[in-house]
């Protein structure tokens, strides 16, 4: 006799699915809305909105490149160290070496690609865990980053930088900062990759279940280098903006962006597609984090709020994550119990029951 569920068990379902799925979006909305009764001569202003679009352009497109290592199960800790490194090389190229701005952002760009890559075979291919691989290769990084600038700034000559790299950032489209439209082309690609084409599936699975992967025929070895790839070129991207947005060689700029990217990447794992790292997901957390940090900000936080904010958010973030994982498995067992515990309606076989 085949049970069907209960009225109340299908709503709870379907809250319990609407609020995982878009709860991060309305709290969005909410902070949004929050902020603008409390602050209504500032924050609901277009050039308020400007402001956050801008200005975290640069964590979003970093933690969507997070994001890719993370659907795979990996972690790639190196990202911030790569961001400084990547700013500091195109500031070098170009004011020190004299290089034409779209040649040097080439190159940084394919040098970002490179070391992730180097990341995913030392991860993959030396069996080194991705936390301590990744901190160690961004620790390497750091100190080359220190070696090129001597631990100074790179700073342009009188004539400055051409205006053409530095319009990179400062441009606008559609009367909007044109960094917010790098951002939503980085998420539709990545959207694409991972919930349209087979390499996002792959990925997703070997993030789950390695040995399942493999056990397949999934090359799990060298989709996790591609992996790590992505992330690398994601980050040398990053860096090249970054170069337009400081107009200045700081090496040590690149670690103040890794805490919030990793919070945007892990709550983003919450939304959207619960229980797994997505594109929009990410894109959602950023917009929460980057409404939380303009609205305390303008209410007067100290400069501890930020730091203080991230890490409390990063908390969450992991704790969501986790229970949203453990959820997933806990209805993946409840349904399959109930699939076995369920008479089959088959006919009998050669008249046996």
């Amino acid at each position: 006799m085949t049970t069907f569920p209960s009225p109340r068990s299908v709503r709870d379902r379907l809250r319990g699915h609407l609020l995982g799925t878009y709860g991060l979006l309305a709290l969005a909305a909410l902070l949004f809305l929050v902020f603008s009764v409390a602050l209504p001569d500032t924050f609901p202003t277009q050039d308020n909105i400007s402001s956050i679009l801008s200005n975290q352009s640069i964590p979003a497109i970093l933690a969507l490149g997070a994001t890719i290592p993370i659907a795979a199960g990996k972690f790639d800790l190196s990202i911030g160290y790569g961001l400084g490194l990547a700013h500091v090389m195109v500031m070098q190229l170009i004011v020190n070496e004299g290089w034409p701005w779209p040649l040097a952002c080439l190159v940084v760009v394919c040098g970002g690609t490179a070391v992730g890559a180097l990341n995913g075979v030392i991860v993959e291919f030396g069996q080194i865990d991705s936390f301590i691989a990744t901190l160690g290769t961004g620790s390497m990084m750091y100190a080359f980053t220190g070696w090129i600038t001597d631990g100074a700034r790179i700073v342009p000559g009188p004539d400055g930088l051409p205006a053409a790299f530095t319009g990179l950032y400062d441009s606008r489209f559609l009367g909007l900062p044109l960094p917010a439209f790098y951002v939503l082309a980085v998420a539709a690609v990545l959207w694409l990759v991972l919930e349209r084409l087979p390499a996002g599936r792959y990925l997703y699975v070997i993030g789950s279940n390695p040995r399942a992967a493999g056990m397949i025929g999934i090359p799990t070895h060298r989709y996790s280098v591609l992996a790590f790839a992505a992330s690398g070129l994601v980050v040398g991207c990053a860096g090249v903006l970054l170069a337009a947005q400081q107009q200045t060689g700081n090496p040590s700029v690149g670690l103040d962006y890794l805490l919030p990217a990793f919070v945007g990447a892990l709550l983003g794992s919450t939304a959207i597609r619960p229980g797994r790292a997505n594109a929009l997901g990410t894109v959602v957390a950023v917009a929460v984090l980057a409404i939380g940090l303009a609205g305390i900000g303008q209410l007067g936080a100290q400069f501890w709020a930020t730091p203080l904010f991230n890490g409390a958010t990063l908390l969450i973030a992991v704790g969501l994550a986790g229970y949203s994982a453990r959820r997933r498995l806990r209805t993946g067992a409840t349904a399959t119990g109930r699939s076995h515990a369920e008479p089959s309606s088959a006919p009998p076989q050669n008249g046996h029951p």
